[in-house]
C-alpha cells in the first residue's frame, strides 16, 4: 500500500513529524539543499538572461537516490522545507528533482509549511496544502544569483590585487564595513573631561546619595577639575534644605515578542551567547523536543522571522494562562497587536512558545542547561508581550545648597503588570546596568539636612564602543542589510575570512580586513553601500511580492556593475598585508603574499631586496618542548588544523588541540593543558597521558574563549 510522503530539511525534524503522522506517511529529510550552483564556475549564463545552471550537489548524490526511491512507492508527495524563501527555493528543487518519477507514478506534489512543529500544526498544514509559490522562489534565484556575480568577479580581483583565498560579498563586505567604520570612529576619537559631584547627605543617622543637578541655575557641566574644585569647597560650606518633593505615576509598556535579531541582541546580553550558538539552540528548540509520553513536540515557532505578530489562538491561550496564574488584573484591557517595522516580509509570527502552558518549570526536567536558558527567555518574553502594563511611582526630591540644586530620586513598583515574568535589561551591551538608587528616607519639604561628604569623580567621555555580535546583528536590521536567515551565516563568514576577528566580545577589523575595506570602498562603492544594499533587499522583497521579473532586476544591476568591475581591474593597486615582522637583510617589515604553496613574508623593500621566508601563524605561546620557538598553526595534509613548533624539524612537539598558558594543577609542571570541546562543554585536558588530569572552564571563561574551537554541531543556516 502506498504511503504518503514528506520531505523536510532536518533529519531531526523528520524524527519529530513522523511520530506525529503515524503509518500512513513516510517522513524524509533533504538535509538541507540538494540542487545549487555548481561549486567550480560561475555556473551563470548572463547572455541567457541570467539562467542559472543548477546541479546535484556531490554530497547529495545518494540523497537524492533515496529520495527519488521513496517517491516511486508515494501516492501524494509533500514538500516541507523551512516556510522561508530558502525553504521554497528547497520546494521547488525538489519538485524539480522528482518529476520524472512522478511524471511516471502519477504521484501528487504539494507544498505544506507550518511555523511550528506541533500535531495541531502538522496535520492542519497536511489538510490544507498548496502550490510552490513561484514568486518566493525567484526571489531566492535572485539573491543567489546576484551573490554568486559579486563574489565570483570581486573574488579573483582581490586574489590578484591582496591574496589568495579572499572573497567579498554583496552582504559580507558591507558588515566588514560597519565594523570598519566603527573601528576609525573609535582610533579617531578624543577622549573630554568632566566631573560629576555626588553629596551623601544625612537625616538624623540615614545617609542617602543626591547628585549635583544645577549650579548658578543652569545644568550642572563640569568640564575641569578646577571648577569641580570651585563647586566642591562651596558645597562643603553650604547649608542643605528639601526644596521640593514631587512624585509622578508612570505606566511602562511590554516589549513585543521576539523576531531573529532581537532574540540574538537579549541571548548575547543575558547569556553571552554568540549569534551562531543562539541560533543553533534555537533550531534544537523548533525542530523537537521528546517529552515523554505526549512525544517529540517543537517547543517553539519558527524562528527565523521578522515579524511581531502573534496568532490570534496564540493570544486567546495566553489570556486564559494569564488570568488561571495570576488574574485578570494583569491582562490589558484589550489583546495586545504589534504593529512590525517596515519593511519586514511578515510571512511567519513572531517568536513564541508553541503552548503557555509548557512552563518553563515543567521543561526544566527535558531540556539542558543553555536550551532551558533560551527557551525560558522566549516563553517570557512572549507571556510578559500579552499582559498589562506595569505601574511605577518616581519620588524625585530637589535639596538646595547654596548657588547649588542636588537631585535624588526612586522608583517604586506600584503594580507588577507584565513586569512579574519578564523585566528587560539595558538594550545597549555594552554598557553595564544602571546601579538602583539608594533607598530614600522620609522627607518634607523646608526639612534641613547634614552633610556628610561630597564626591567628587573625574571621568572622561568614551568613545563609541566597538560592535558585538549581537550589536552588528542590531545595526545590519536597523540599516535593511541581509534577513533573518542571513545574520548568522554573514557574522560567521567575515571571521571566517579572517576580516574581522572577536577580542573578549567585541568585533575588530584585521589589519586585512581595514586593507580589502578601503579597495572596496574605492572601487565598488555601490557594493559596500549600506542604502544601495537596503535598496536591493526591497527590490528582492518586490519579486518575492510578484512585482519586477527576477531577471530584469538582475539585468539592471549587472549592466553597470560590470563596467565598474572593468574599471577597478585597471586601477585598482595591488596592496601588501604587513606581518609585524621585520627583514634580516635591509630591516624593512615583511609582507605578507601568496604563492603557488600558500602564504609567505616578502620584504617590503623589493626589488632592492629580495628577502623572503615562510609564514607563521603564531598563537602568542611558546613552545613546551623546547622552550625556544613559538606555537604556530599549521595544516595536514588532509586540512586539518594542528599545532607544533616553529622550529621543526629541530622540535618536534605538535598537539592537535589548542594549547593554552595554563599549568597542570595535578602534575604540577609545565605540560600545557588543552581546549577541548565535549557534549557542548569546555574544558582543559593535561597532555601528559599518565596524568590524565581534566578539569571544566568555568562558564564565564569558556565564553570568553569560544572562539579558539567551535562548540556543539552547527545548526543549519540559510
Amino acid at each position: 500500500m502506498a504511503k504518503n510522503l514528506v520531505i523536510v530539511e532536518s533529519p531531526a525534524k523528520a524524527k519529530t513529524i513522523e511520530k506525529i503522522l503515524g503509518k500512513d506517511f513516510t517522513v524524509k529529510a533533504s538535509a538541507g539543499h540538494v540542487r545549487d550552483l555548481p561549486k567550480k564556475g560561475i555556473g551563470i549564463d548572463i547572455k541567457k538572461k541570467f539562467l542559472p545552471k543548477y546541479e546535484v550537489l556531490p554530497d547529495k548524490i545518494d540523497k537524492v537516490k533515496e529520495l527519488q526511491e521513496a517517491a516511486t512507492k508515494a501516492k501524494t508527495i509533500y514538500l516541507a522545507p523551512d516556510p522561508d524563501r530558502e525553504g521554497e527555493a528547497i520546494a521547488w528543487h525538489l519538485a524539480s528533482i522528482l518529476k520524472e518519477t512522478t511524471d511516471e507514478t502519477g504521484a501528487k506534489v504539494k507544498r505544506i509549511e507550518f511555523n511550528e512543529i506541533t500535531k495541531e500544526a502538522i496535520q492542519r498544514a497536511i489538510k490544507k496544502p498548496r502550490d510552490i509559490d513561484q514568486p518566493r522562489v525567484d526571489a531566492q534565484q535572485a539573491r543567489r544569483v546576484l551573490d554568486r556575480l559579486v563574489g565570483y568577479k570581486i573574488s579573483p580581483l582581490l586574489w590578484v590585487k591582496v591574496k589568495r583565498g579572499l572573497s567579498a560579498g554583496r552582504v559580507q563586505s558591507v558588515a566588514v564595513r560597519i565594523v570598519c567604520d566603527r573601528e576609525k570612529e573609535v582610533l579617531a576619537f578624543k577622549p573630554e573631561e568632566y566631573w560629576t559631584i555626588g553629596v551623601e547627605l544625612l537625616k538624623g543617622k540615614t545617609a542617602f546619595t543626591t547628585e549635583l543637578s544645577k549650579w548658578k541655575g543652569k545644568k550642572a557641566d563640569i568640564g575641569n577639575g578646577k571648577t569641580a574644585g570651585t563647586i566642591v569647597e562651596a558645597l562643603q560650606k553650604a547649608d542643605y534644605k528639601v526644596a521640593k518633593i514631587a512624585t509622578k505615576e508612570s505606566k511602562r509598556q511590554p516589549t513585543p515578542p521576539f523576531i531573529t535579531s532581537t532574540l540574538q541582541q537579549e541571548a548575547s546580553r543575558r547569556f553571552g551567547f554568540t549569534v551562531k550558538r543562539t541560533m543553533t539552540l534555537a533550531q534544537q528548540l523548533y525542530e523537537g523536543i521528546e517529552l515523554g509520553e505526549e512525544g517529540p513536540v517543537g517547543l517553539i515557532t519558527y524562528m527565523r522571522t521578522d515579524s511581531i505578530r502573534v496568532a490570534k489562538e496564540a493570544q486567546e491561550e495566553a489570556v486564559v494562562f494569564v488570568t488561571e496564574t495570576w488574574g485578570k488584573e494583569y491582562l490589558p484591557t484589550e489583546a495586545r497587536n504589534y504593529k512590525s517595522k517596515k519593511g519586514a516580509q511578515d510571512a511567519h509570527e513572531a517568536i513564541r512558545p508553541s503552548s503557555a502552558y509548557r512552563t518553563p518549570e515543567a521543561m526544566k526536567k527535558v531540556l539542558k542547561a543553555d536550551l532551558h536558558k533560551l527557551y525560558s527567555l522566549i516563553w517570557q518574553r512572549f507571556l510578559s508581550s500579552q499582559m498589562s502594563n506595569a505601574l511605577l511611582s518616581t519620588l524625585s526630591i530637589d535639596i538646595e545648597a547654596g548657588d547649588a540644586v542636588l537631585r535624588a530620586s526612586d522608583t517604586k513598583v506600584l503594580f507588577a503588570g507584565y513586569q512579574k515574568v519578564y523585566e528587560e535589561l539595558s538594550e545597549d551591551e555594552n554598557e553595564p546596568e544602571a546601579p538602583k538608587p539608594s533607598k530614600l528616607p522620609e522627607l518634607t519639604e523646608g526639612e534641613a539636612l547634614k552633610l556628610k561628604e561630597v564626591l567628587p569623580k573625574q571621568h572622561f567621555t568614551q568613545p563609541p564602543p566597538r560592535y558585538t555580535e549581537a550589536s552588528l546583528v542590531k545595526a545590519m536590521e536597523a540599516e535593511g542589510i541581509g534577513r533573518p536567515s542571513t545574520y548568522a551565516p554573514t557574522i560567521a563568514t567575515i571571521q571566517d575570512r579572517g576580516y574581522v576577528v572577536k577580542e573578549g566580545r567585541a568585533l575588530q577589523p584585521t589589519e586585512l580586513g581595514l586593507q580589502v575595506n578601503d579597495q572596496l570602498v574605492k572601487h565598488f562603492p555601490d557594493i559596500v553601500n549600506t542604502k544601495f544594499t537596503a535598496d536591493m533587499e526591497a527590490k528582492l522583497d518586490g519579486v518575492e511580492a510578484g512585482g519586477e521579473a527576477w531577471q530584469d532586476l538582475i539585468e539592471k544591476f549587472y549592466l553597470p556593475f560590470n563596467e565598474t568591475l572593468k574599471l577597478a581591474n585597471k586601477e585598482m593597486e595591488a596592496i601588501s598585508i604587513p606581518s609585524g615582522e621585520f627583514c634580516e637583510v635591509c630591516t624593512k617589515e615583511y609582507v605578507i603574499k601568496s604563492g603557488r604553496f600558500g602564504e609567505f613574508l616578502a620584504c617590503s623593500g623589493y626589488p632592492e631586496c629580495t628577502s623572503k621566508k615562510p609564514y607563521f601563524k603564531k598563537i602568542g605561546l611558546k613552545c613546551p618542548g623546547c622552550k625556544v620557538g613559538d606555537i604556530i598553526e599549521k595544516r595536514s595534509r588532509m586540512g586539518k588544523t594542528f599545532f607544533g613548533c616553529q622550529t621543526w624539524p629541530e622540535c618536534s612537539w605538535t598537539a592537535w588541540d589548542l594549547p593554552t598558558d595554563q599549568i597542570c594543577t595535578k602534575c604540577n609542571t609545565d605540560v600545557m593543558l588543552l581546549k577541548r570541546m565535549k557534549t557542548g562543554r569546555t574544558y582543559l585536558k593535561c597532555r601528559d597521558k599518565e596524568c590524565g588530569n581534566t578539569s571544566y572552564v568555568t562558564k564565564k571563561k569558556a565564553q570568553a574563549d569560544e572562539d579558539a574551537q567551535e562548540e556543539v554541531a552547527e545548526a543549519k543556516e540559510a
